[in-house]
């Protein structure tokens, strides 16, 4: 094997695909015109702009990202026991692709893991406007042990492990009225 070469890759290649001609176009489809704004920035940055929360119970509450310090040991938001409710994201994707952008959410209650959810959000180009995701609908647990103050981790990641947000924060159930 060439010294400077790994398995076909480029060195110093982070994609690890080197000159791959397919993957290349499939790049500058998804680009488009927005290509020249990349600005030899090879890296993709996920700009998280706010978190809300979806309910019919109440409309929808948004927190603008990144929270501020003293809102940081603060609970976001309430939910009623029972109810639906769905995560709402909105973000901008900077300089290049973001490729399999995922989430996971876990969910403490008095330190003890209650609940984790994972999912794809999908890859995005950069964009001037803002994406807006929408996770899966969820329904809030019921019962005199579900109320309570409960504290949570939300974090986002691409296809190569790159963390691109890591949300702490906490919310409320409280006895439907």
């Amino acid at each position: 094997m060439e010294s400077g070469k790994r398995g076909g890759a480029e060195a110093g290649s982070s994609s690890g695909y080197g000159d791959d001609d397919s993957l290349r176009r499939w790049k500058e489809k998804l680009l488009g015109s927005l290509e020249s704004d990349l600005n030899g920035q090879m890296e993709p940055e996920v700009k998280f702009h706010s978190i809300g929360i979806v309910s019919d119970d109440f409309g929808e509450i948004n927190t603008s990202l990144p929270v501020k310090e003293d809102q940081k040991d603060h609970v976001l938001f309430t939910l009623r026991e029972g109810s639906e409710y769905r995560l709402k994201l909105t973000f901008s994707v900077l300089h290049n692709l973001v490729s399999g952008l995922t989430y996971s959410n876990t969910v403490w209650k008095g330190g003890v893991q209650v609940d984790q959810s994972k999912g794809m959000l999908g890859t995005f180009a950069p964009n001037r406007e803002p994406y807006v995701c929408t996770l899966e609908e969820e329904t809030t647990p019921s019962g005199v042990l579900a109320r309570g103050i409960y504290s949570a981790k939300l974090k986002f990641e691409d296809d190569d492990r790159r963390c691109h947000m890591e949300l702490k924060y906490s919310f409320e159930i409280k006895k439907k009225s």
